[in-house]
Protein backbone atom coordinates (compact mmCIF):
# COMPACT_ATOMS: atom_id res chain seq x y z
CA UNK A 1 0.00 0.00 0.00
CA UNK A 2 1.42 3.32 -0.70
CA UNK A 3 1.56 5.95 1.49
CA UNK A 4 -1.05 8.81 0.72
CA UNK A 5 0.15 12.57 2.01
CA UNK A 6 -2.74 15.54 1.52
CA UNK A 7 -1.23 19.42 1.69
CA UNK A 8 -3.58 21.98 2.64
CA UNK A 9 -3.21 25.58 1.54
CA UNK A 10 -5.69 27.55 2.97
CA UNK A 11 -5.44 31.70 1.28
CA UNK A 12 -7.31 34.83 3.16
CA UNK A 13 -8.82 35.49 6.24
CA UNK A 14 -11.56 32.67 5.91
CA UNK A 15 -9.17 29.90 4.48
CA UNK A 16 -6.69 30.99 7.46
CA UNK A 17 -9.46 31.01 10.23
CA UNK A 18 -11.11 27.89 8.79
CA UNK A 19 -7.80 25.94 8.51
CA UNK A 20 -6.99 26.75 11.85
CA UNK A 21 -9.81 25.09 13.22
CA UNK A 22 -9.29 22.20 11.01
CA UNK A 23 -6.20 21.69 12.19
CA UNK A 24 -6.91 21.83 15.59
CA UNK A 25 -10.13 19.09 14.86
CA UNK A 26 -7.28 17.06 13.21
CA UNK A 27 -5.35 17.08 16.26
CA UNK A 28 -8.14 16.18 18.35
CA UNK A 29 -8.83 13.23 16.22
CA UNK A 30 -5.54 11.93 16.23
CA UNK A 31 -4.36 12.43 19.61
CA UNK A 32 -1.51 15.34 18.77
CA UNK A 33 -1.04 17.85 21.69
CA UNK A 34 -1.37 21.59 20.27
CA UNK A 35 2.57 21.45 20.69
CA UNK A 36 2.81 18.77 18.04
CA UNK A 37 3.46 15.62 20.57
CA UNK A 38 1.88 12.73 20.16
CA UNK A 39 1.63 10.94 23.62
CA UNK A 40 2.96 7.87 24.04
CA UNK A 41 0.05 5.79 24.96
CA UNK A 42 -1.24 5.99 21.22
CA UNK A 43 -2.00 2.55 19.34
CA UNK A 44 1.07 1.02 17.77
CA UNK A 45 0.85 0.47 14.06
CA UNK A 46 -1.95 3.41 13.98
CA UNK A 47 -0.10 6.15 11.34
CA UNK A 48 -3.60 7.28 9.49
CA UNK A 49 -2.03 10.65 10.90
CA UNK A 50 0.93 10.46 8.57
CA UNK A 51 -1.58 11.68 5.62
CA UNK A 52 -1.94 15.12 7.17
CA UNK A 53 0.82 15.54 9.35
CA UNK A 54 5.12 15.08 8.99
CA UNK A 55 6.86 13.20 11.54
CA UNK A 56 10.33 15.24 12.58
CA UNK A 57 13.57 13.86 14.15
CA UNK A 58 12.19 14.96 17.31
CA UNK A 59 9.02 13.17 17.12
CA UNK A 60 7.02 16.06 16.85
CA UNK A 61 4.17 15.80 14.41
CA UNK A 62 4.11 19.22 11.76
CA UNK A 63 1.16 19.54 9.65
CA UNK A 64 1.50 19.33 5.88
CA UNK A 65 -0.24 23.08 5.60
CA UNK A 66 0.65 26.50 4.16
CA UNK A 67 -1.09 29.37 5.43
CA UNK A 68 -1.33 32.65 3.09
CA UNK A 69 -2.44 35.95 3.46
CA UNK A 70 -1.96 39.35 2.04
CA UNK A 71 -2.85 40.82 5.75
CA UNK A 72 -0.95 39.65 8.60
CA UNK A 73 -3.51 40.34 11.38
CA UNK A 74 -5.36 36.88 10.74
CA UNK A 75 -2.32 34.50 10.69
CA UNK A 76 -0.86 36.36 13.90
CA UNK A 77 -4.05 34.97 15.38
CA UNK A 78 -2.33 31.36 14.18
CA UNK A 79 0.87 32.75 15.84
CA UNK A 80 -0.12 33.05 19.01
CA UNK A 81 -2.92 30.98 19.56
CA UNK A 82 -3.05 27.72 21.48
CA UNK A 83 -1.51 25.56 18.31
CA UNK A 84 1.36 28.40 17.58
CA UNK A 85 3.73 25.19 18.53
CA UNK A 86 1.99 23.13 16.08
CA UNK A 87 3.59 25.01 12.73
CA UNK A 88 7.05 25.87 11.76
CA UNK A 89 7.30 29.59 11.40
CA UNK A 90 7.70 29.43 6.95
CA UNK A 91 4.53 28.12 6.96
CA UNK A 92 3.04 31.17 7.97
CA UNK A 93 3.13 33.57 5.32
CA UNK A 94 1.88 37.13 5.03
CA UNK A 95 1.95 40.31 3.68
CA UNK A 96 2.36 43.71 5.45
CA UNK A 97 -0.52 45.48 3.62
CA UNK A 98 -4.18 44.11 3.08
CA UNK A 99 -6.31 43.58 -0.03
CA UNK A 100 -9.28 46.16 0.87
CA UNK A 101 -10.35 48.82 -1.49
CA UNK A 102 -7.75 47.49 -4.34
CA UNK A 103 -9.69 48.61 -7.23
CA UNK A 104 -10.03 52.07 -5.49
CA UNK A 105 -6.47 52.46 -4.46
CA UNK A 106 -5.04 51.68 -7.92
CA UNK A 107 -7.79 53.87 -9.93
CA UNK A 108 -7.13 56.82 -7.57
CA UNK A 109 -3.67 56.98 -5.86
CA UNK A 110 -1.60 54.10 -6.48
CA UNK A 111 -2.23 53.80 -10.77
CA UNK A 112 -3.52 57.11 -11.40
CA UNK A 113 -0.15 58.29 -13.47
Amino acid sequence: SRMRECLSIHVGQAGVQIGNSCWELYCLEHGIAPDGVMPSDKVPGDDSFSTFFQETGAGKHVPRAIFVDLEPSVIDEVRTGTYRGLFHPEQLISGKEDAANNYARGHYTVGKE
